[in-house]
């Protein structure tokens, strides 16, 4: 499993850069529509999952869990064309789907953090980034304010943090 997350190193160094893309548009414009941020939400968990669908799926073979990572891209890539799809999206549901995604990529992130951590030094890395993805998510369950520019700049800041500590992973992965 190990010499197949080394070569697929760019797929976390991917993953960085469309959170570091998304929380640069975010934390930079500050003023949007709901729909805009809606948008751009759905991208951002369509731009991440597929990635991850393409290394869950290089893992078959490797690794009998190969389907956790496949499934954690397919959750992206689900929730962000139900949120792109739909045209009359509520806040309430749009906090559904980011929370549900945070939480579930979270959980994900760690179980493959644990299930590396003998073949790779920092899996922190993953562990930690899963772990800001579930605390964000318990967040906007706990403190659902959709309407609130607050919330955009705390998803701002998570995909600063969650691309930094992908790269992280991915530039590590790399050196191996």
């Amino acid at each position: 499993m190990f010499q197949v997350l080394v070569k697929q190193w760019w797929i976390y160094a991917l993953r960085g850069v469309v959170s570091l893309a998304f929380a640069a548009t975010i934390l930079v414009v500050r003023q949007f529509s709901f729909e805009t941020l809606a948008l751009l939400v759905g991208l951002l968990m369509l731009a991440d999952g597929l990635p991850a669908i393409y290394g869950g799926l290089g893992l078959r073979g490797q690794d009998d869990d190969w389907w956790v990572a496949a499934l954690e891209g397919l959750l992206g890539v689900g929730l962000g064309a139900a949120i792109a799809l739909t045209s009359d999206l509520s806040a309430d549901r749009l906090l559904l789907y980011l929370s549900l995604w945070c939480l579930l990529t979270g959980a994900f992130e760690i179980i493959l953090a644990y299930r590396i951590r003998k073949e790779i030094r920092n899996e922190w890395l993953l562990a930690l980034a899963g772990a800001l993805s579930m605390a964000l998510g318990l967040l906007i369950v706990f403190l659902p304010n959709a309407a609130n520019i607050p919330t955009a700049w705390w998803l701002g800041g998570y995909a600063l943090f969650f691309g930094l500590l992908m790269l992280g992973l991915g530039f590590r992965l790399r050196g191996r």
